[in-house]
């Protein structure tokens, strides 16, 4: 069962990412407020639904919350400011672009860049806790996977389709096989390697 906020009474924003560990296309990151009231039986840690779920949820957690913003960053500005910074980048960004301003910021993780103003109390595993990380988890998730859909019609080789640009064994033959894309971040790992295989 997720529990409903942190600090009763106080604007919590839950925050959460979703694309640090991929090969290819750009990071997302969420922030939303529910209200206090908020329940869905099947809301929970992206990673633990289904897409159609997830699909489910979407426009719920949209038509339901107080407020909420997806923002991303693309692989070029990965590979200029590395993805971690990229990722604080992406939930700083979504969290300015809330029609209403929390109180107390909820993230998702064990480290977190301040944002101006704003408490914030980092939660290890918390889109598994609180419901409001638990809804960025899944608005973060569908988004980008939905861009990967899009970049994959462009570029079907890597099936992006299928991997969302993460590190599978088909993603990591097709790079070895093809190269990489405009879309691979090029610091990371193999697409470092294939890069300066050229």
């Amino acid at each position: 069962m997720l529990e409903s906020y942190f600090r009763k009474g106080v604007i919590e924003a839950g925050c959460d990412e979703a694309g640090r560990g991929c090969l290819a296309g750009p990071v997302f990151a969420a922030a939303v407020i529910l209200p206090a009231d908020f329940y869905h039986p099947l809301l929970n840690d992206s990673k633990q639904v289904t897409e159609e779920h997830r699909d489910e949820l979407r426009p719920i957690i949209e038509r339901d919350a107080l407020a909420w913003a997806v923002e991303m960053i693309d692989q070029i500005e990965i590979d200029k400011i590395n993805i971690l910074n990229a990722s604080f980048k992406a939930m700083h960004n979504a969290i300015g672009k809330l029609k209403i301003k929390p109180e107390l910021l909820l993230i998702d993780g064990h480290i977190f860049p301040a944002y101006f103003g704003i408490m914030h109390q980092c939660v290890v595993k918390g889109d598994a806790k609180f419901a409001s990380i638990a809804a960025a988890s899944i608005l973060a998730k569908t988004y980008r996977d939905e861009y990967m859909y899009k970049l994959h019609n462009e570029y079907p080789a890597y099936g992006w389709n299928e991997n969302k640009g993460y590190a599978t064994e088909k993603h990591r033959t097709q790079i070895a096989a093809f190269g990489i894309s405009p879309y691979h971040r090029k610091t990371f790992g193999i697409c470092k390697e294939a890069e300066n295989a050229e």
